[in-house]
């Protein structure tokens, strides 16, 4: 019975969560839909253009919007290669899209503060545009790097055309059938790569919620130089999306991580795993990963300490400020909202989780068998 009792204690916290949560991340969905049927990273990477600097940062924020997930972040990124982008312009893109986008920052307003969401966004800039200048600076620019062909085959077909030829996608050019075109990609492919691992997410959330004494992190962990590694070594290595990351990183500052710690997490965790890495070391070389990872590693570490300080220096307590946003919509609607998101996840969690159809991330003779991507990170 006791462990009846905990399941149940689990999967209604994981419900609460998702009430929270649910209209925003309908919402962001939504704008991501548009921002896909508008706007397409093959379009970007011809107003960013040729250049060694400045497209660093235009690729840096061109990326923070895009709800793109690892698998469709390659492709976008052979686009920017095609274009004649830099590697530091690629490599910024590459961290800032995954690191955030429309619907994660969404989540990250219902589930925490405005000034996490503030600097959650603001952090993956600074983060990838870092990064970029660094791959630039260290970078021959005689010797060119993986060409839009070699991105192309790490994300496999199932995402080229999606990102290759957007003007396939644009509804007849037509308004109303951009708009369809749109929301249709947000509550079908968008929220198919997104729906079993927020699941996933939320449970894992519902357990930290339920097990972890109260004060328990805070008195043994709690922020810090430590407790930022601590949360770089479980976030580099973890296979886990922007959005889904939201709730944990939730469910931690509520039992008493810093927000700075939190961050780490969030930008971390999305931006790399070992797969992406191995995958990166293969095409990119070893010195432009190893400046890629330890420019998220470094960076992420000084943006969590910068703001535990600012969160020290307004006097704000995180925990008290959490879930602030979900209060403002009405019980109903989060009701309805949550079991929407439910009924569009069903179809989407049977196709691609109970019968996986991995994506190939290199199609070359010298890939390991087990680099795929079976969903995003």
């Amino acid at each position: 019975m006791e462990f009846i009792n905990i399941i149940w204690q689990v999967l209604r916290a994981s419900g609460d969560i998702l009430a929270d949560s649910s209209v925003y991340v309908l919402f962001g969905l939504a704008i991501g839909g548009l921002l896909k049927a508008f706007l397409s990273p093959t379009a970007i990477a011809r107003h960013l253009g040729r250049g060694r600097y400045a497209p660093v940062f235009k690729a840096a924020l061109w990326g923070i919007p895009l709800p793109l997930c690892c698998c469709g972040v390659l492709p976008a990124a052979a686009a920017l290669k095609k274009e004649g982008a830099s590697n530091g312009a690629v490599t910024s893109f590459l961290i800032s899209t995954p690191e955030t986008g429309v619907d994660s920052i969404a989540v990250t307003y219902a589930l925490m503060d405005p000034v996490m969401t503030l600097a959650r966004p603001l952090s993956a800039f600074v983060t990838a545009s870092a990064t970029g200048l660094a791959q630039s600076l260290l970078e021959d620019p005689r010797r060119p790097a993986a060409g839009a062909q070699d991105l192309k085959a790490l994300a496999g077909h199932e995402h080229d055309h999606d990102h290759d030829h957007p003007e396939d996608h644009a509804g007849g050019g037509s308004l109303p059938g951009r708009l369809r075109q749109g929301l249709a990609y947000a509550f079908g492919e968008l929220w198919g790569d997104l729906a079993g691992w927020f699941l996933v997410g939320l449970v894992f959330t519902g357990l930290i919620t339920v097990l972890v004494p109260e004060d328990f992190l805070a008195r043994h962990l709690g922020g810090g130089l430590g407790t930022m590694l601590i949360m770089l070594l479980v976030g580099v290595p973890l296979y886990i999306c922007a959005s889904a990351s939201t709730p944990v990183a939730a469910a931690l500052i509520l039992k008493g991580i810093s927000p700075g710690a939190a961050l780490v997490f969030l930008l971390a965790g999305p931006a790399t795993n070992l797969t992406a890495l191995t995958v990166l070391w293969n095409f990119m070389g070893r010195k432009a990963t190893l400046v890629y990872l330890a420019g998220i590693s470094v960076m992420s570490v000084l943006c969590g300490l910068a703001l535990d300080q600012i969160y020290a220096w307004l006097g704000i307590s995180p925990r008290a400020l959490a879930g602030a946003a979900a209060e403002l919509v009405p019980a109903w609607a989060q009701v309805t909202g949550a079991l929407l998101l439910l009924g569009l996840s069903v179809p989407h969690i049977l196709r691609r989780w109970w019968r996986p159809k991995a994506v190939t991330l290199a199609a070359t003779p010298e890939a390991s068998p087990g680099q795929t991507c079976s969903g995003p990170t």
